[in-house]
């Protein structure tokens, strides 16, 4: 009884977090959060709640402090940025295991391994209630494959991840102020081989910036990488300073994940010049 009180806690801890303004001392804190509930995990092993905190947990530390290092570290130094990618793409596999079995608490034992085989009947069992658990199982697992596009064994899964999102954002288009539009945003800027679509891209990004109230700067962000693409360096440009343009205290709630996504954003205008031939 008393763990489980415990992991209805930490299941639901709020903005403790995600308000902090201390980069430093969230990424500190992290690391003994996140073992903490693998801890209890071992006592309740099918504690629904907990599981997706876990999952989400493991995928927002990955991309906030492991991710985001590896791009703050200058070019020459490949083998540490390699071993930092290679850590992080880790952290995401092992919090969408956490997802995955999440997935089995909610749908039955052995639906993870049926959402790889037909993952449309899987989705169609999915309620509204079910979205934060469709998101992080698709952001884990596709900040896995963005990591690893050169792995077949990867990249094969990315139809399901945007099954995931399709039902999702079928179920709750306005699920957290627009969280799903920015996800949708990331995948329609891929290549169009890999089912990316600009034009959507740019859908996705109106609605999630007024869903938002333009106070986020994650949909800036996350076109920039289709300016890249299309190798419009004034548009990368103005993108990413529309999103150091924000101010973190206008969305307090949200506050550390402005910052972490800002600092993204400084880092790949310091990099300009090595995504834009001249």
């Amino acid at each position: 009884m008393a763990v489980n009180t415990v992991a209805n806690t930490l299941a639901e801890a709020g903005t403790t977090f995600t308000s902090d303004e201390d980069l430093q001392l969230v990424g500190d804190a992290i690391p003994f959060a996140l073992k903490l509930y693998e801890s209890l995990l071992e006592s309740v092993p099918k504690h629904a709640g907990l599981l997706l905190s876990t999952c989400g947990g493991f995928t927002q530390y990955a991309y906030a402090y492991v991710e985001t290092d590896a791009e703050a570290l200058p070019s020459i130094r490949q083998a540490e940025i390699q071993a930092l990618r290679d850590r992080a793409l880790k952290l995401y596999l092992r919090g969408r295991g956490y997802c995955f079995r999440a997935m089995d608490v909610r749908f039955g034992a052995g639906t993870s391994e049926l959402l790889l085989q037909k993952p449309d009947a899987v989705m169609a069992k999915a309620k509204r209630d079910d979205v934060p658990l469709l998101y992080w199982t698709a952001a884990s697992w596709g900040a896995a494959i963005s990591l690893g596009l050169d792995r077949p064994d990867l990249a094969i899964d990315l139809p399901t991840v945007r099954v995931l999102a399709d039902r999702a954002i079928m179920l709750d288009e306005a699920w957290d102020k627009g969280t799903l539009h920015e996800l949708f945003i990331a995948l329609d800027s891929l290549p169009e081989v890999l089912g990316g679509n600009p034009a959507r891209a740019k859908e996705h990004f109106d609605r999630a910036v007024e869903l938002r109230k333009g106070l986020s700067p994650t949909p800036y962000v996350s076109l920039a990488s289709l300016a890249v693409g299309a190798q419009d360096r004034a548009e990368f440009q103005r993108l990413l300073k529309a999103a150091l343009a924000i101010d973190p205290e206008k969305d307090p709630p949200n506050r550390l994940v402005t910052l972490v996504t800002q600092k993204r954003a400084r880092l790949m205008l310091d990099r300009v010049d090595d995504k834009f031939s001249k």
